[in-house]
């Protein structure tokens, strides 16, 4: 691997990474250990290909990680909202050493449990290619029964990691979208063709919660 091209990390992020104090790095490199660069400035750079050595890979025991990022609408979608998310997350992967063997997006409500990037999600776990699943936060993966996702997957050898905690507003906004197109799908099987008028109402109601009306 040509080293100019390479991730190369500083000292304190690689002994993150390895989980050591960076003390012990400092030895690994003097007894020829781990080998890395120096920078005109002296500082030391640790090329990716050394620390995931030092980590097992090929591929890294319990490192093999799935990112999963989603969105609710087609307007966020084309906003580069997804794209973004999925950044954040590799970003995150990388900084912690995972293996990244696949990135699944999708757009579709938390609450359909049909969604197929979940589906996937889930034949990965059981055929054992992955070791955890990144996801940005809980409602990524569902709205409503994260619990018994994570317990799902948890029974495959799966951890899942939430990247951030409490949701900003705006993913509290994709709730009642969420909610309302619920409300639509149930009033279209309850009243079918005898109630346009009702389904109008609905489809407006979700306009204007989509603009915060």
């Amino acid at each position: 691997m040509r080293h100019d091209l390479e991730e190369h990390y500083p000292l304190r992020k690689t002994a993150e990474i390895l989980g050591v104090h960076p003390i012990t790095l400092r030895r690994w490199e003097k007894t020829g250990k781990i080998r890395c660069i120096r920078t005109p400035s002296g500082q030391r750079r640790f090329p990716r290909s050394e620390i995931l050595r030092l980590l097992g890979e090929d591929l890294p025991s319990g490192r093999r990680a799935v990112i999963y990022a989603r969105v609710s609408s087609a307007k966020q979608a084309g906003a580069g909202n997804l794209e973004r998310q999925k950044q954040r997350l590799e970003e995150y992967c990388r900084t912690r050493g995972y293996e990244v063997v696949a990135v699944i997006a999708e757009q579709g409500s938390g609450l359909n449990e049909k969604r197929k990037g979940l589906a996937r999600l889930f034949k990965m776990a059981r055929e054992g290619k992955m070791d955890l699943v990144v996801v940005e936060f809980k409602d990524r993966l569902a709205r409503f029964g994260f619990t018994y996702i994570e317990r799902y997957l948890n029974a495959f050898g799966v951890k899942v990691e939430v990247v951030n905690g409490e949701e900003p507003k705006s993913l509290q906004e994709e709730l009642v979208q969420d909610m309302l197109s619920i409300l639509t799908v149930f009033s279209t099987k309850l009243y079918g063709s005898r109630s346009k008028e009702f389904r109008r109402k609905v489809r407006e109601a979700i306009r204007d919660a989509a603009r915060g009306e």
